[in-house]
């Protein structure tokens, strides 16, 4: 009887490290664009409109802005979140349910690579 995995083989960890690397690497991209669409001016190019359409202009521009801030911390939360992925892989933890202590299946690990929980787990939470 084989004996159940209790961690990925170092090349599965490679594997995954390249994935999250990537992840990581879009994800900054994204995070940069957010903030620098948030320390930019409202460039929407409508300064010389009347004065009627100002209330309005400032209300959605402040809307905006909020909405920008929301995935801006998000954005910020999945990078620190696949930081710790990466801190996992080099101890070897990673893959690894926090709550069952079972290796996490790879197609999850795929889809959300920054996972702790196994899906049992997950759904157990809810």
């Amino acid at each position: 009887m084989e004996k159940e995995k209790t961690r990925y083989s170092d090349s599965e960890l490679q594997e995954f490290k390249e994935l999250i690397l990537e992840k990581l690497r879009m994800a900054r991209e994204e995070f940069l664009d957010l903030t620098n669409s948030l320390s930019s001016p409202n460039s929407n190019g409508t300064e010389d409109t009347s004065g009627t359409y100002k209330t309005l202009e400032d209300g959605s521009a402040t809307l905006e802005k909020e909405q920008l801030n929301q995935l801006a911390a998000r954005q910020k939360k999945f990078i620190e979140n696949l930081e710790a992925a990466l801190v996992r892989i080099e101890n070897k933890t990673y893959g690894i349910c926090r709550e069952t202590g079972k290796l996490i299946q790879k197609e999850r690990l795929r889809a959300v690579p920054h996972a702790t929980l196994s899906m049992e787990a997950k759904l157990k939470q809810s």
